[in-house]
């Protein structure tokens, strides 16, 4: 296994878009199994959101202050998807918006990722060497196992919910 985190990053999408594509095959069947479905949806993108908030966009932030509007904007689309993610978790996959929101969550996610794969990661390989993307990616595995695997309430988030149950 390669430890370039860029092409570490990269299975990561494939994996979650193969299971966007497991759902929308099971739009019409039956509520469970798309429950299943989405129960791995959010795992999968728990562990990846995470890894690329705690190691891939602080180090690139550093190392490459030019692409700072790129990684501020990637933070704001994985606050999007967290929302989303945290949301669905609550949700019984019989309820009335789940699909709408789970459609919702894949088609931000996919735009996130052709984004990442079009323009962000051509521009972070070309300026960060072979070896510095094998750190991020040794950095990447070795978190990996401490990542959360379940969808948390956001930081700021989690600071309004508290202000209002006050």
């Amino acid at each position: 296994m390669s430890t370039d985190a860029i092409v570490m990053l990269k299975e990561d999408h494939k994996k979650v878009k193969r299971l966007f594509k497991e759902f929308q095959a099971a739009e019409e069947g039956p509520a469970e199994a798309k429950g299943r479905i989405v129960e791995q949806i959010l795992q999968e993108l728990t562990v990846h959101t995470y890894l690329e908030n705690e190691v891939m966009y602080p180090e690139v932030r550093r190392l490459l202050p030019d692409l700072e509007d790129d990684i501020l904007e990637s933070y704001e689309e994985h606050h999007v998807a967290d929302v989303l993610c945290l949301e669905l978790s609550t949700m019984d996959p019989d309820e009335e918006h789940f699909d709408a929101k789970v459609t919702v969550l894949i088609e931000s996610v996919t735009h996130h990722i052709q984004e990442e794969e079009e323009e962000w990661f051509p521009k972070v390989r070309e300026n960060l060497g072979r070896q510095q993307l094998q750190e991020l990616g040794a950095k990447m595995l070795e978190l990996r196992p401490k990542a959360p695997t379940k969808p948390s309430e956001p930081a700021a988030l989690k600071k309004a919910l508290d202000a209002v149950r006050a």
